[in-house]
């Protein structure tokens, strides 16, 4: 394993196992169904990762690990440091799908993300925190209307 991958599984692994931090104005628990449904100018903190919406639902797994956040509203907010080496990585959307496990961001609906100096908007996005690709599209569900795909690019230094 290199020591770029390693740093990437350590982070991951340091968040991971980091406790997590909600603020909200409201809370709806079912411990059967394995959810919690925060609502109200909700601020989620685990590790390097911060979650932000008015309303979000978090998903456990048979385990009792964390297998999904969705998080929706005006402007709802993620970001994450995926490496302690690069920028923070931030996005927006009016619903975000984070996929604990895959790794993986979904940005829906005025979506937009930003990666060091790079930018990407549309309808929505998809972004692969380990692998850094992005896969952007104008439309798809939960898109109102068309939302052209914007990137700005920042030259190689």
């Amino acid at each position: 394993m290199g020591l770029t991958t390693l740093a990437q599984a350590q982070t991951a692994e340091d968040d991971a196992n980091a406790p997590i931090e909600v603020e909200a104005d409201r809370l709806d628990l079912d411990d059967r169904a394995g959810t919690a449904i925060y609502t109200g100018d909700v601020d989620i903190r685990q590790g390097s990762m911060q979650v932000t919406g008015d309303r979000v639902e978090i998903r456990r797994n048979a385990a009792g690990e964390l297998s999904r956040a969705t998080a929706t509203g005006e402007r709802a907010y993620i970001e994450q440091q995926p490496d302690p080496d690069e920028p923070i990585v931030r996005g927006w959307g009016r619903t975000i799908i984070y996929h604990v496990s895959e790794r993986r961001v979904e940005l829906i609906d005025r979506a937009e993300l930003h990666q060091g100096g790079d930018t990407f908007d549309g309808g929505y996005l998809e972004y692969f925190l380990d692998s850094r690709v992005v896969q952007a599209r104008s439309d798809g569900e939960g898109v109102e209307g068309r939302q052209r795909v914007r990137m700005t690019l920042q030259p190689e230094r």
